[in-house]
This record gives C-alpha cells, sequence and structure tokens, in this order.
C-alpha cells in the first residue's frame, strides 16, 4: 500500500520547496516538486536603463549577488559588443571563485552536513580517538585531543540545558546515520570552524566591489581602480591581502573540507547508486582569454552536454540559437499569451503571474493542473542537470587532465565505479572537487592580475559604449555564468536605450522544475524516484538527495503596481530547523 507524505518547506535552502512523494515498500515510487515562492524581478527591471540592471537583479539571490550582476553586465556587454579589459576580466574571476569556495564550504557544512552528521553522536566520541582520525586524514592544527574534549564539553551544555540552538531539529539518532562517534565530533568541530573562517573569504568581495553582499559591478568592467601607492585604491596592501585571504581559502579547502568529505563518503557508498540523473549542461565559465572568445577551451569550466551518461561524446552547446533553449509554463502558475503548452525562447519569454487556478495553500498538491512557481526550461527539449556535477563531468568526458587526475583519484580512494559519480554522492563529492579545483585556479588569476600591473596595463573598464547615444536601437544578449549550483543566465532585449524584456533561467529552474508537456521529470523529481525511505515520519532520505543539488529559491519579492504601491509581499526567513 502506498502513501503520499510531504516535507514542506524543505529548509535549509535558500527559499521554499515543498516536496510530496509517495512511498510503496519502503521505496519512493513518485514525486513532485513545488516552489511554494513567487519570482518577479524580470518585470521589475523592464524600461530602465541596461546599465543599472545588475543593481537590481543581485537581490534575486541573497547568496549569489556577485553572480547574477556578473551576469546581467556580460548580458548588456553581449547585446552592445563590448569587450572587458583583461584585469577586470581576472577581478571578476577571483570574485567568482572566492565565491565558490565560500558557497560551497558553507553548503557542505551549514545546509548538507547534518544529512549525514550526528551531532548528538559526537558526545560519545572518545577525544583520543577523535584526535587520532583527524591526523590521519588531514594535517589540519586544529586536531588535538584538548581540542576535541572541549568541543565535546561545549556540546554537552547544550544538550543537558535542552537548547541545542544552531544544532536543534536534526535527525539525530536516525537509523540512516552511519558514521561512528568520533566522525560526528570531528565534523561538528569543522561546521563550527567553518562558520569562523567563511567570514574572512568574504572579504574578497568588499576590497573589489565595495562590500559584501551585494558588491558593485560595472557594464564594460569593474568599478575598482588600480593604484599601488592610493590608500583609496586597489593599493599593494589590499591585494596582498586579498592573496592571503585565497591562500587561507586554499588551505581550509584542501586540509578541512576535501578530507572530511573523503572521509564521509566512505560510510555512506550505498549512496553512490541513489539520486543519479541522466543529462548534464555546463556553459562554461572563468575565461582566461576573455569572455567574448568564442573558443571555450580557453574556459576552466569547458562548455557542453552530456547525454544519457554517455561520457564518450560531449555535445557542443549554442544558447544563441532560438530553438535550443526554451522555458514552458504548462505546470507553472504563470501564463504565456496563446497556447501555454508551447514553450518560449526566453527572450520572447513573459513573467505573467495571473494564473487564476489552484495555488496554496493546500492540503495536497494537485498535480493534474499547475504545482509550481518554477519555469520549466529544456535544451532541444531534453531535461537537463546543471552544477557541480555536470561541470566535473563534462571537464572529465573532455579529458582535461586535472579533471581526470581530482575525479580518479576519489574514485580510487573510495573504492568505488566510475557509475558512482551518477548519484546523490558523486553530486556531493564533485562540488568538493571543483572547489579544490577552483580554489587552485584564484591564486593563477590573482597573479595574472598582478603580472598585468607590473607591465603597466591598470585598465579596469572598457567605456567607448558608455553613452547610450553610441547604441543601436535595438540590441539582444544573454549573459551566461556558471553559478555554484549551475548554469545560470540573464537574456536581455533593449530597444531604444531601455530594457524591453528581461528573463533569468537559474540554476534551480533547470533543476527544480515540474514536468514539460511530455512527461519529462527535471532532476529533482527524477532523482527522488526508486529512494529507500528507512522512515516515513523522518524522510531524511528525501533531505539528502534534494539537498545535494543545493537548492536556492528567490528569498522574496515584492511585487508593485504601476504606483509604487506593494500589491502582494512575500516574506522568507531560511531556517536550519531540518
Amino acid at each position: 500500500m502506498s502513501e503520499r507524505i510531504v516535507v514542506d518547506p524543505i529548509t535549509r535552502i535558500e527559499g521554499h520547496l515543498r516536496a510530496e512523494v509517495e512511498i510503496s515498500d519502503g521505496t519512493i515510487k513518485e514525486a513532485f516538486l513545488s516552489s511554494t515562492m513567487v519570482r518577479g524581478l524580470e518585470n521589475i527591471v523592464k524600461g530602465r536603463n541596461p546599465k543599472d540592471v545588475w543593481a537590481f537583479v543581485q537581490r534575486t539571490c541573497g547568496v549569489c549577488t556577485a553572480t547574477h550582476a556578473t551576469t546581467s553586465v556580460r548580458a548588456v556587454e553581449d547585446a552592445l559588443g563590448i569587450v572587458v579589459p583583461p584585469n577586470a576580466e581576472m577581478v571578476r574571476n577571483i570574485m567568482l571563485g572566492s565565491l565558490y569556495i565560500h558557497d560551497h564550504v558553507v553548503h557542505f557544512y551549514h545546509l548538507h552536513a547534518f544529512d549525514w552528521v550526528d551531532v548528538v553522536s559526537g558526545l560519545s566520541a572518545d577525544p583520543v580517538k577523535t584526535s587520532q582520525l583527524a591526523q590521519s586524514i588531514s594535517n589540519w592544527p586544529k586536531s588535538s585531543p584538548g581540542y576535541f574534549s572541549d568541543l565535546q564539553k561545549r556540546l554537552k551544555k547544550f544538550v543537558e540545558s535542552g537548547q541545542l540552538g544552531i544544532f536543534a531539529n536534526g535527525y539525530w539518532g536516525h537509523p540512516a546515520m552511519k558514521l561512528p562517534p568520533e566522525a560526528n565530533l570531528m565534523a561538528t568541530a569543522h561546521y563550527l570552524e567553518a562558520l569562523e573562517w567563511q567570514k574572512e573569504i568574504v572579504k574578497v568581495h568588499a576590497i573589489f566591489g565595495g562590500k559584501n553582499p551585494h558588491p558593485n559591478y560595472l557594464v564594460g568592467g569593474m568599478a575598482c581602480s588600480i593604484n599601488l601607492d592610493d590608500a583609496s585604491g586597489l593599493n599593494a596592501e589590499r591585494l596582498a591581502f586579498v592573496r592571503q585571504l585565497l591562500e587561507d581559502g586554499k588551505k581550509f579547502v584542501e586540509q578541512v573540507y576535501i578530507p572530511d568529505v573523503i572521509a564521509i563518503a566512505g560510510f555512506y557508498k550505498d549512496w553512490g547508486a541513489i539520486g543519479g540523473f541522466h543529462n548534464f549542461m555546463t556553459f562554461g565559465d572563468f575565461p582566461m582569454q576573455g569572455y567574448n572568445n568564442t573558443n571555450r577551451d580557453t574556459f576552466k569550466f569547458p562548455s557542453g552536454v552530456i547525454l544519457n551518461k554517455d561520457l564518450s561524446k560531449v555535445l557542443d552547446l549554442d544558447l544563441r540559437n532560438l530553438k535550443t533553449v526554451e522555458e514552458y509554463v504548462n505546470n507553472s502558475w504563470y501564463d504565456y499569451e496563446g497556447d501555454g503548452n508551447k514553450g518560449r525562447q526566453p527572450w520572447s519569454g513573459e513573467t505573467k503571474i495571473n494564473y487564476t487556478g489552484p495555488k496554496p495553500p493546500y492540503t495536497h498538491l494537485d498535480v493534474s493542473q499547475k504545482y509550481s512557481y518554477i519555469k520549466t526550461p529544456r535544451w532541444k527539449g531534453q531535461a537537463m542537470e546543471v552544477g557541480p556535477l555536470a561541470r566535473m563531468l563534462v571537464g572529465y568526458a573532455l579529458g582535461r587532465e586535472e579533471y581526470k587526475e581530482i575525479v580518479d583519484a576519489t574514485l580510487s580512494k573510495l573504492e568505488v565505479p566510475a557509475a558512482a559519480l551518477f548519484s546523490t554522492l558523486g553530486r556531493t563529492a564533485a562540488r568538493a572537487l571543483e572547489t579544490q579545483l577552483v580554489a587552485n585556479w584564484n591564486l593563477e588569476f590573482f597573479d595574472n592580475l598582478i603580472d598585468n600591473i607590473k607591465k603597466g596595463d591598470t585598465k579596469m573598464a572598457n567605456m567607448e559604449k558608455w553613452e547610450t547615444s553610441t547604441w543601436p536601437k535595438e540590441a539582444q544578449g544573454v549573459g551566461m555564468v556558471e553559478a555554484p549550483r549551475g548554469a545560470l543566465s540573464h537574456w536581455i532585449v533593449i530597444k531604444d536605450a531601455k530594457v524591453a524584456n528581461y528573463q533569468q533561467v537559474v540554476p534551480s529552474t533547470w533543476n527544480a522544475s515540474p514536468r514539460d508537456p511530455k512527461g519529462q521529470r527535471s532532476p529533482y523529481e527524477a532523482t527522488l524516484l526508486n529512494t529507500p525511505v528507512a522512515d516515513p515520519e523522518l524522510p531524511l532520505e528525501i533531505i539528502r538527495t534534494i539537498h545535494s543539488f543545493d537548492p536556492c529559491i528567490a528569498c522574496a519579492v515584492h511585487l508593485y503596481d504601476e504606483k509604487g504601491e506593494i500589491i502582494k509581499e512575500v516574506n522568507d526567513i531560511t531556517t536550519c530547523t531540518v
């Protein structure tokens, strides 16, 4: 006999997401994912100066603010044919790269680790054995018996007081938890250390962008000036501090994050056969010879598509082909003019939130009708997974040496086959491995910037087409960024120097969308199928797979009428309670 269970909201993510699954004989047989939050920034930026849009769309997300800004300025630059100076390209790379190591570390420890780590179990750990475990996998200095003993005493006070604070409402004692007490205590210690470290790495954005979050960007380059002797510019002292922050980040990734992921994965090898998808797509990013360079081999993240898990073939990607990418709203709480079952290429897309059918609140989703605020994008009619796993698989399939070396070494350490990459475990490991790659690249980006400066090149912006009087009457462009969560694109149509249309296709749109008119499932829904669930009352297994994607739903949206009055306000305070 089957039963339907609901997880709503799935917390420890950015925004609200609802999962409804049907379980039979202890296994998920059907799954539906619904975003219960509205997005409407595309409508807010219409009619504005394209050069200003980056500042608005940054507010799409409270985490990837710089990512949306970069995507927006790239869209405008693409539309107008603006080439960014090499210094600005490297600064953008450094800012994106520092976001990667910040975002991935925070995701693992603070949003995903407690799907695998039992904090309360750490109370029974032997601090000496915990120290031995920590020192056996890493040279990280904070690994003495006394250090873990002190932490254990702090945890004990939390538990005895009945107030676990940030560790409250976890799946402690769940039968699917497999780590020994010592591993649980070690991971909990690193959770707290990551909280302290993440406050430092964000300073990279403050130095180059003036603040964090929501750093400053500029169409044509970056809004920061290089002057090694000026206290108000990017001087030698500030640049040296950036390098130190990047080196510290690399050290934390290599000595804490990577060893923890490998150690924890060793106890959950069965998850190397759970939660996999079949199609993968990456736009490519981290340009080394200019973003406008059509040779994507010059990108650290190559672009491409893998279909049906076939690593022997990587397909080319051309988003500018009007028939390549289409978004559907047949199962989304939006309307299109005309036939709502037909897809729209984003340049001609709409964000019309006036659907009058069933919407929240409800007891159960009526999946015979529209059931999500997320649209359904498709590449050549195919559902795609985007994100760290897609990026690592494309790089690996293309035979890039640094990808093959790090992936093969990890598979060997875990003693699992390459097929294990297509799984929840593979997705979580891929995020860690690409963080290690990016931590190394960050220093390469920085050295390139310094080499340019030493050669006398201090140019940070191309202002040749800054005046709107030089623009064509009509233009359209697409900006693409490999955000930490996956392939992100902004599509802009410019008429008379104003935004005529703007559409965002974010990573979680690809991964979390409802079914298309053909009934094809997107990754979230597909990867939950056939997942074993030990206790339907505590469906930890659902959380594990969904969290492995690092979902991001917009945090808050305000819709206004033409007079500027609030029509509807939807607020979300994401909590760490699952």
